[in-house]
């Protein structure tokens, strides 16, 4: 393999607990809410799929089904989408809503899995490609730069950027392109079947890894640094 690909959530980073993500909003707005109410609304957000790289809505309302579906074509309609079916959530004040959204844009709201800084390191000292690409509406650039990890990437490529989302091979495309590389000599890994299986269209090796807590993976990403020295991957592995 020339380069590997990453995605973003659920493969490198995964994003704080609702409840973290509730109370940080909630503490900087210096609104205090009852331990059981706050839970319960925590519940309810996550219900809603409130929060980016979080859980999916359980149940989606008829009028968000649209912009959801193209959400990561742009940063307007990230927004749109994401607080939208946040508003379904009744909050204290309805600020918290745009509030929430830009919390989970920050630095502090995500954790690096516990050998995702091994993983592309020793991949750039070994002269591989590392990309990420991520369906997404926000510059992720600053979370990697946060956590120390841009220097060992070599290229992005961000759905809003292009107005293109995974899985459209035309995404892995800009990616590969961006690293110089053919898409035959690329393994693409990610951890949801649909988007970024989408890489196998152009040839690309493609290795999944399951979405879970950082304290519940702690070395899902090492089989990725053997699978990049076997050259190219005939199929999608698990």
């Amino acid at each position: 393999m020339d380069a590997v690909l990453f995605d973003f959530s659920g493969t490198l980073f995964r994003i704080e607990s609702t409840e973290s993500w509730l109370r940080a909003v909630l503490r900087d707005a210096d609104i205090a809410l009852p331990e059981r109410e706050l839970a319960e609304t925590a519940r309810a957000l996550e219900s809603a799929g409130a929060m980016p790289g979080g859980a999916r809505p359980e149940r989606l309302p008829e009028e968000f089904a649209e912009v959801w579906a193209i959400r990561d074509q742009s940063s307007e309609l990230h927004r749109a989408a994401y607080t939208g079916v946040s508003r379904q959530v009744p909050l204290p004040d309805p600020a918290l809503h745009d509030a929430l959204y830009d919390r989970h844009m920050t630095p502090a709201a995500w954790t690096p899995y516990p050998d995702t800084e091994f993983v592309v390191r020793t991949l750039h000292e070994r002269g591989i490609g590392v990309g990420v690409i991520s369906n997404i509406g926000w510059d992720l650039r600053p979370v990697f730069r946060a956590h120390g990890l841009d220097p060992y990437v070599d290229a992005y490529a961000l759905s809003y950027e292009h107005g293109v989302q995974k899985p459209d091979p035309r995404l892995f495309q800009v990616a590969c392109e961006a690293l110089d590389v053919d898409p035959k000599d690329v393994l693409m890994v990610g951890d949801e079947r649909r988007a970024d299986g989408g890489a196998a269209a152009l040839g690309c090796g493609v290795h999944f890894v399951d979405h879970r807590l950082v304290t519940e993976r702690p070395d899902s990403l090492r089989p990725v640094l053997e699978l990049a020295g076997r050259g190219k991957q005939s199929s999608i592995t698990d």
